[in-house]
């Protein structure tokens, strides 16, 4: 996990000299295809990367973009109405069956189908209309770190090919340099209170939530502790209610509009007494986590990849095998 984490910055390097062409090219047929809404289809942290995506297309491009539920087609076989959409669908092995019965239908009701996978030879490359390689190289460890940082900068090269946004393209082409720097900073003062608990929250809100739902899911699979991902407003929808006593929570911020909510939010949490590590935003009584600065939609490919160093050394402090966790396999194949 480690050393495959360490390569997210010369995944992304790779994905904007090899897929420019490619992303150019999707994005042409979008801007003519003129989708009125967008799908996304995808588990696990795929799916987390699909919630980013959810807020980047969203902000960006002002559709309404929707998560598929996959058993909507691969268990109760329901006719969808996929006109004037287009889907995109994420994945490491491009093999799990519901992922492709979703995208067979989205394809067979004429809706584009672009994969994000990693196994260019995978039967949904195959299937797609188009396929934007993630790039990642072979990745060993159970947990995914570079795919997913790769589906997150995939995602990010599409919008602003789609948007033919110069600005973006600039911003993620910093974008190595800058989890070159993540990589490198220290948020070892998180380990302790973590070390204390068996229970803790994610936050993140916006663009960020779904990196906080992906730092949940690699305490769970790499640290065997239960974490919850929450949104930093609907946490406050009932949630909280459990936070007692130096709970911790972890909280990860972009420099964008949601930044002012999350502060308040943060004073409210420290006020009650919990304990709360962040990174993104800053309180005297907080855990601060460096974090470098960049574009708010490149901010959340930073924070997890200083997350996912800190994971690793929690697990193998915990006495945990952060590359082979029990009863967990690399490839998933769920109907």
């Amino acid at each position: 996990m480690f050393a495959e984490a360490a390569q997210a910055s010369d995944v992304v390097q790779r994905q904007l000299d090899e897929n420019a062409a490619a992303a150019a090219h999707i994005g042409q047929r979008l801007r003519a295809h003129d989708p009125r809404f967008m799908i996304t289809v995808a588990r696990g942290s795929s799916d987390h990367a699909a919630t980013y995506g959810k807020y980047l297309m969203e902000t960006q491009t002002g559709l309404f973009t929707a998560s598929a539920a996959p058993s909507v087609n691969s268990i109760y076989d329901a006719p969808m109405d996929f006109k004037s959409c287009a889907c995109v669908v994420i994945s490491q092995s491009g093999a799990s069956p519901d992922l492709l019965a979703v995208a067979q239908a989205a394809k067979a009701g004429g809706a584009p189908v672009i994969a994000l996978v990693n196994v260019e030879d995978s039967p949904l490359a195959e299937l797609a209309d188009e396929v934007l390689p993630l790039r990642a190289g072979p990745e060993n460890s159970v947990a995914a770190t570079k795919s997913f940082i790769g589906s997150l900068s995939a995602l990010l090269q599409l919008t602003a090919a789609w948007r033919q946004d110069e600005a973006l393209l600039q911003a993620l082409a910093a974008a190595p340099r800058k989890l070159e720097q993540a990589w490198a900073c220290d948020w070892t003062p998180a380990l302790e209170p973590i070390m204390r608990t068996r229970s803790l929250f994610t936050l993140g809100r916006g663009i960020g939530l779904g990196i906080a739902q992906e730092a949940a899911l690699k305490f769970k699979e790499v640290c065997a502790l239960h974490a919850e991902a929450y949104s930093s407003a609907e946490v406050l929808h009932g949630p909280v209610t459990i936070a007692r006593d130096g709970f911790p929570l972890l909280l990860l911020a972009q420099r964008d509009a949601t930044l002012p909510g999350v502060e308040t939010l943060m004073q409210s949490l420290l006020e009650r007494g919990l304990t709360v590590m962040s990174a993104g935003a800053d309180h005297a009584d907080a855990i601060k986590l460096p974090t470098p600065e960049a574009h708010p939609l490149v901010e959340p490919l930073l924070r997890i990849q200083s997350f996912y160093r800190l994971a690793n050394q929690l697990s193998l402090n915990l006495g945990q095998d952060p590359d082979n966790p029990p009863f967990l396999r690399k490839v998933t194949a769920t109907v």
